[in-house]
């Protein structure tokens, strides 16, 4: 299944949210797959990203459609990449 990093900064408003609700960070996992993708891997991080979280949707669209339905929120702001599995990045050079 295609795989994908999401790189998360936090607005004003989405460490409001965190700080008074901790949990809303596995909420919106939960809601992620719903939409037709998971996270598999998840990181608070320090320095220019609040989070990275790897992510596998089954396809480019759903992962736009997470990207455009959380990102709407107006909580967050994401940049999203493709990961390419690097034995497959190889074989395609």
């Amino acid at each position: 299944m295609p795989t994908y990093v999401m790189l998360t900064n936090l607005t004003a408003e989405g460490v409001n949210t965190l700080k008074t609700n901790p949990a809303r960070v596995q909420e919106v996992n939960k809601e992620v797959e719903a939409m037709g993708a998971r996270v598999i891997s998840q990181w608070a991080t320090l320095g220019q990203y609040d989070f990275v979280s790897v992510v596998e949707a089954p396809d480019a669209e759903t992962m736009a459609k997470v990207s455009v339905e959380l990102g709407s929120r107006g909580t967050v702001q994401y940049e999203t990449l493709t990961a390419i599995p690097i034995d497959d990045f190889i074989a395609g050079l």
